[in-house]
């Protein structure tokens, strides 16, 4: 499928009763048009992954689900130290920040360093920057097994020194990494 074709289909499939609920759920609908994730995987499974080039048009489209699909067909290994800090300014939305660091972020050579850096940021216009350094540890968490215990180790001071953070999507995505620390620690009992 060419960029045209995607944003074509995505507009075609346009919900506006889907948008007004996920207006009520905290998701900024400015640019949205309401089309399900299982409709956009269907589509990234139909288009194919590691279409780096597709990904960088559909992300510059700056359509909400173009966003979201972008993240689902991008290479990892093509992402960019750059790419992520562009694309991480970008987040205007928790899901946003969520599909983008738990489909593609997390598999970048970049994942840890971007986890830790992004932490420290306390700029009130980047809730979501600091969101996504939460999420990158939670995402790490579930889906890098091979990892030793102790690049882990190194999350919890800052998920600790951020605890404090009184914005809700921090908070949230604070108490989510420190969940799945402590499932990750559980496991490793087993």
């Amino acid at each position: 499928m060419q960029y045209e074709e995607i944003i074509d289909l995505i507009k075609s499939k346009s919900n506006l009763k889907a948008v007004a609920g996920m207006a009520k759920f905290g998701i900024n609908v400015t640019s949205a048009y309401g089309v399900s994730i299982p409709f956009l995987r269907s589509v990234a499974k139909n288009i194919g992954k590691k279409k780096h080039k597709l990904a960088q048009q559909l992300w510059s489209s700056g359509i909400h689900e173009a966003r979201l699909l972008a993240t689902m067909i991008d290479d990892p290994n093509s992402v960019t130290k750059d790419q992520m800090q562009t694309w991480v300014k970008d987040f205007d939305s928790w899901d946003i920040c969520d599909q983008c660091c738990s489909n593609l972020f997390d598999k970048t050579k970049y994942a840890y360093q971007m986890a830790i850096g992004w932490s420290s940021g306390d700029n009130k216009n980047e809730e979501f920057v600091k969101r996504a350094s939460f999420v990158l540890m939670a995402a790490l968490a579930v889906n890098d097994r091979k990892e030793k215990d102790s690049k882990f180790l190194r999350f919890l001071p800052i998920i600790k020194q951020q605890s404090k953070d009184e914005r809700n999507f921090v908070r949230k995505a604070v108490n989510w990494a420190l969940r799945q620390m402590k499932v990750l620690a559980n496991q490793t009992k087993s």
